[in-house]
């Protein structure tokens, strides 16, 4: 294919000038569009080979249909995520690719910049002070050392955030459908059944991705199992929380605190500019009237060196499907049966 154009949907100024300064390697027709990638907005791309999408862009079958009429050939995700994504309407009509890893350590911090920040309060003596109150009544904290950190998902973020917590002299459990013992040994962390990981932590951080089996793994019924004033921190995706369920723990004071960098719902709002207008949505006009609840709009990745990477995995994966070559980072449907990718071939 010679016409190399790409078309971009859910682009912020970051974005682009990220991707403008790693395509001045690759010199790709690239289009931004600021809007999202769903049904209605799939026909913009008719004549572009690829659309570049994000984690908030809506890819069932109806889109990936408009997008295969168009003529698309490849879905190039400027995220590790794919849960937003038909992969079975996808295969062997558009090709997927996806960034496996950009900074673990980005979101690791940003996770424990959650806990630091809901345990000492400094969200709220920021304002204080800003009024020229210098109380400290109502900001009592804890020390972390000593306390119990439970990890759910020990990939790369798991990691990174287990090390963070054993360096501030934290215990550390962690639940992984994989668990690696030799792991655990190396950097002197416990893994332990999810009961018990519920019963212990005083801090449970969850850094897994969005499946059949996550969906919603934090309801009324593991909150019960929880420790009383149990921390949970949410940087991975939303729909792993139950949001009702959370709301009624925390106004049962059985969560202490909550630090939330994902939401359920949070296609409509997260990433944009509702500061003059209403919030529709009640939960999470709830969750925003907690004293003891932190949000921030899916921000975990953002920092510089995570952008970078984006760009330049995202722009390596397009170049290795315009150059016809095999495509690393490709994920499809039939892959979560039987991975042909030994091969090194594309999948169909």
């Amino acid at each position: 294919m010679t016409d190399k154009k790409i078309f971009f949907y859910d682009t912020k100024p970051y974005d682009q000038q990220a991707f403008d300064d790693a395509n001045k390697k690759y010199d790709f027709n690239i289009q931004y569009f600021n809007g999202h990638l769903n049904y209605d907005t799939a026909r913009l791309s008719q004549g572009y080979g690829v659309v570049c999408a994000f984690v908030n862009d809506s890819l069932n079958k109806k889109t990936i249909d408009v997008l295969k009429k168009c003529g698309v050939k490849l879905i190039a995700l400027r995220s590790a995520g794919y849960n937003n994504v038909d992969l079975k309407a996808a295969y062997e009509n558009i090709y997927v690719v996806r960034v496996p890893a950009y900074s673990p350590y980005a979101v690791a911090e940003h996770a424990m910049a959650l806990m630091l920040s809901l345990n000492r309060k400094t969200h709220r003596a920021y304002y204080r002070t800003r009024d020229s109150n210098f109380s400290i009544n109502g900001l009592l904290g804890f020390d972390m050392h000593g306390k119990t950190l439970g990890v759910l998902g020990t990939g790369k973020i798991g990691q990174c955030l287990i090390d963070i917590a054993l360096g501030f002299g934290m215990k550390v459990f962690a639940y992984d459908k994989y668990p690696n013992d030799k792991l655990a040994k190396e950097k002197g962390f416990l893994y332990v059944s999810l009961k018990e990981l519920y019963k212990q932590s005083d801090i449970i951080s969850l850094h897994c991705p969005l499946s059949k089996e996550t969906y919603h793994m934090i309801n009324e019924k593991s909150i019960n199992q929880m420790k009383k004033g149990v921390f949970i921190i949410n940087t991975s995706r939303g729909k792993i929380i139950e949001t009702e369920s959370l709301i009624k723990g925390l106004k049962d004071k059985k969560i202490g605190a909550a630090g939330l960098d994902v939401y359920e719902e949070e296609s409509e709002y997260f990433f944009e500019d509702f500061s003059s207008e209403m919030i529709s949505d009640d939960m999470l006009a709830r969750l925003l009237l907690f004293p003891n609840v932190l949000i921030t709009s899916h921000q975990a990745f953002f920092t510089q060196e995570a952008l970078t990477n984006i760009a330049n995995t995202t722009l390596e994966n397009i170049k290795e499907y315009f150059n016809g070559g095999y495509l690393k980072n490709e994920i499809c449907y039939r892959c979560n049966k039987e991975c042909k990718k030994k091969q090194k071939k594309r999948c169909f």
